[in-house]
């Protein structure tokens, strides 16, 4: 069990609301401590540095930050907490002191959009700078317009839906994705696209179809890039299921779009698990793997975009 914490991005905004409310749930979930954190505005940053244990935040304060004040409120309700709650202001700008925090963090969670977001916008600035950068796992909770209901709770229903490329995905993605479902008691579904013919007869919208290892070595009905897709998955599979003996295991592979299926794979999920960058560009890079991007601006649940971990891959 990691003693790293989980850290939530408040702002006071209902966005960030939705977000604390979801590491909380993670942080009971994992057995380890919750850091909420606020990066202050630019005409309170003077204040910047203060640290609390929300347990003595009702002492009067010499250093005045409203959202500190809204989070005591929010977690006053009578609700479990984790054991070591623990509030912190920061100073800078919103995605370099969260990456800065995140280096020691077991992930970091997030709104899809602050307070100066545009309804407009399916996903901020600073929550796609923060996932593009940080040092941990970001997981991003979408407004209420694209929650669909129980994705977006903090209960343990659904699956953890994990994005795979078989030859490309990092182990550091597989396994923040079983040990999610572990703490859940849940089962990990595997999606895997694969490239179809360019001829537009031949592109057939396939619907998942959930597929057993044991029911690999029976050649049925599947096309062959699928049945392959299928067996690459079980060959990175098979570690983790030895590590997570205990959590179901769901295959799927589609022709085209994996992207698109996320996305609808996220009405119904807990959790959906994406790796952060392709192979090829370097681990400062700014961008994240065009997958990665369109699930975060379009999934109907928490996207949790996750990172090279080790120094060694």
């Amino acid at each position: 069990m990691s003693h790293a914490p989980v850290i939530a991005a408040v702002d006071g905004s209902e966005h960030s609301l939705k977000a604390l409310q979801w590491a909380r749930g993670a942080a009971l979930r994992h057995g380890t401590g919750l850091l909420i954190a606020h990066v202050l505005p630019d005409h309170a940053q003077l204040y910047a540095g203060r640290r609390a244990a929300l347990h003595d935040a009702s002492e009067p304060s010499e250093y005045p930050d409203p959202v500190h004040d809204w989070v005591r409120g929010v977690l006053g309700g009578g609700a479990a907490l984790p054991d070591g709650v623990r509030y912190e202001s920061l100073e800078g700008s919103v995605p370099e002191a969260l990456r800065v925090i995140g280096a020691g963090a077991l992930m970091l969670v997030m709104g899809s959009r602050g307070r100066g977001g545009f309804a407009s916008l399916l996903l901020g600035s600073s929550s796609r700078a923060v996932a593009s950068t940080a040092p941990c796992p970001v997981v991003v909770v979408p407004h209420a317009d694209r929650d669909a209901g129980a994705a977006g709770s903090e209960d343990s229903a659904g699956r953890v839906v994990l994005g795979l490329h078989a030859a490309e995905t990092p182990d550091d993605v597989l396994s923040f994705a079983f040990a999610e479902a572990a703490v859940r008691g849940t089962t990990v579904q595997v999606v895997s696209a694969y490239a179809v013919p360019p001829a537009p007869a031949l592109v057939v919208d396939r619907p998942f179809e959930v597929i057993p290892p044991e029911g690999l070595a029976d050649e049925g009905d599947g096309v062959p890039a699928e049945r392959e897709m299928l067996r690459a998955q079980t060959r990175r599979l098979e570690p983790l299921r030895t590590r997570y003996p205990d959590v179901p295991v769901e295959q799927a592979a589609v022709p085209g779009d994996p992207a698109g299926r996320l996305v609808d794979a996220s009405r119904s999920a807990a959790l959906v698990v994406v790796g952060r960058h392709h192979p090829r560009r370097t681990a400062m890079s700014l961008q994240i793997g065009s997958v990665a991007h369109a699930v975060l601006h379009h999934a109907h649940g928490p996207v949790a975009i996750v990172p090279t971990l080790r120094d060694d891959v």
